[in-house]
């Protein structure tokens, strides 16, 4: 451990880390809403355009496409230009492409808006968990990470709300749900007074700017609890490196090799599995005979579940191994999926539904965290946005599969589906992936 990361892990949480949850929670909240603003506003769009499920799938799919490009880039030009900057140009992208989605005029038009939107999206996912990885220390970065998550699902029920009184209020009211999307431009207000990470300008060989962060950081600890505890003696999780921008081949040497194929397998397979549920119940619940504004209903009540999930999650993922906490929730998804997919009963579609979008999120909440934890920091956001990426770009053909399986075996099959991706999670990671919880990034990158 550096003399910069032993500074870092004695610190109490301060008005600057606060800033930080600050402003990533407010653009959590815009961009798990944006995340979500397609899958609520494609009943409307449907009944506008006329449109088959196979067009929703098509729109659908090109998002994906974008959030790979967005996650394998993001994460790479955060690893170049540093966590706080490449934060905001990926806020930047995916509101101001947000806003055009309110002004497509076709299936093909939506579909590139939807692409370019993806790209913001996932980029700002990739290097705001690369952000909390490093800036907050080691004891509590499952508690904050869980928090911010927290925060942010409240944008998923608010956007099904938002979804469930505007679409339905005219053929144009689906429009309206992606200018609500766009909002998330104002985490830039936010975002000004957030610090950078010291971590990454000591890797840059920035000493002075780590320094000039950690001072700040000091003397609001100091001023806010009193004075602060010698830290703990630098110790060399691994031999000294040149300063050097890292590259995509050092995610497959040594250790890191075993962890990257891992880490790739399981957000492609949960990516899978959380989308062929979240992205698709309001569309099947409406072609199994319900209405839109049943379908609008049951997703919306069900979506007011998803913070919860994460709020218990914060609780339980630095509490207990996160290997295992991984494992466990995958297989109870796939049970509470498959237990959704037998049932017609109004209560019990809200009640495993809920199960499943809490322990949906709880997972959320623990990859997030454990990703970025297996990679040093010169390639931290490379390594979070090359797995990351790689869920996304599988799933740009897992809408046509849910919507062939669909036609071709019924709503159970999907469901089926659904709980297969996830015990390939629980497998991988039972299996291959190591334990992380309470070590530094430091001892992990050893």
């Amino acid at each position: 451990m550096s003399e910069i990361s032993a500074r870092l892990e004695r610190l109490p949480i301060t008005s600057l880390h606060r800033a930080a949850i600050a402003a990533l929670a407010f653009a959590y909240f815009f961009e798990l809403g944006d995340l979500n603003t397609f899958a609520y506003a494609a009943p409307g769009v449907i009944r506008a355009w006329h449109i088959p499920v196979s067009a929703v799938a098509l729109i659908t799919s090109t998002s994906f496409g974008g959030m790979f490009i967005g996650g394998t880039l993001g994460g790479r030009i955060a690893d170049l230009v540093g966590r706080k900057r490449g934060f905001i140009y990926t806020i930047l992208i995916y509101t101001f492409f947000s806003l055009l989605n309110a002004l497509s005029w076709d299936v093909f038009s939506l579909a590139v808006f939807r692409f370019l939107t993806g790209v913001g999206l996932s980029g700002m996912t990739v290097i705001a968990n690369s952000y909390v990885s490093e800036f907050f220390p080691a004891r509590a970065r499952g508690k904050y990470m869980g928090l911010i998550v927290t925060i942010g699902l409240l944008g998923i029920p608010a956007t099904a709300w938002v979804a469930r009184l505007l679409v339905p209020m005219a053929d144009w009211g689906w429009r309206l749900v992606f200018v609500w999307g766009g909002c998330g431009i104002f985490a830039l207000l936010l975002a000004a007074r957030m610090p950078d990470s010291p971590r990454w300008y000591e890797h840059r060989g920035r000493q002075r700017e780590a320094e000039e962060i950690l001072a700040r950081l000091e003397r609001a600890a100091t001023t806010e609890v009193g004075p602060l505890a010698a830290p703990a003696a630098p110790v060399a999780a691994r031999p000294a490196q040149p300063v050097t921008n890292g590259s995509y081949g050092q995610m497959f040497q040594g250790v890191f090799l075993g962890r990257t194929v891992m880490l790739i397998l399981v957000w492609i397979f949960q990516t899978l599995g959380f989308y062929g549920f979240v992205a698709w119940v309001p569309t099947l619940l409406m072609k199994q005979g319900m209405s839109l504004v049943e379908s609008l209903q049951y997703s919306s009540l069900i979506a007011i579940c998803n913070p919860i999930g994460a709020l218990i999650a914060s609780r339980l993922v630095e509490r207990f191994e996160r290997k295992w906490f991984i494992t466990v929730d995958a297989v109870l998804i796939a049970t509470f999926g498959l237990l959704y997919g037998l049932t017609f009963t109004p209560v019990l579609i809200v009640l495993f539904g809920a199960l499943v979008v809490m322990t949906i999120q709880a997972m959320a909440v623990a990859l997030y965290v454990y990703t970025p934890e297996l990679f040093p920091t010169e390639v931290r956001s490379s390594g979070m946005g090359l797995a990351y990426g790689c869920g996304r770009l599988a799933n740009v053909l897992g809408p046509f599969t849910v919507g062939a399986l669909f036609v071709a075996a019924g709503y159970l099959s999907v469901f089926a589906y659904i709980a297969a991706c996830w015990l390939v999670v629980a497998f991988v990671v039972g299996v291959f992936g190591p334990r992380t919880t309470g070590r530094s990034l430091e001892a992990l990158a050893g």
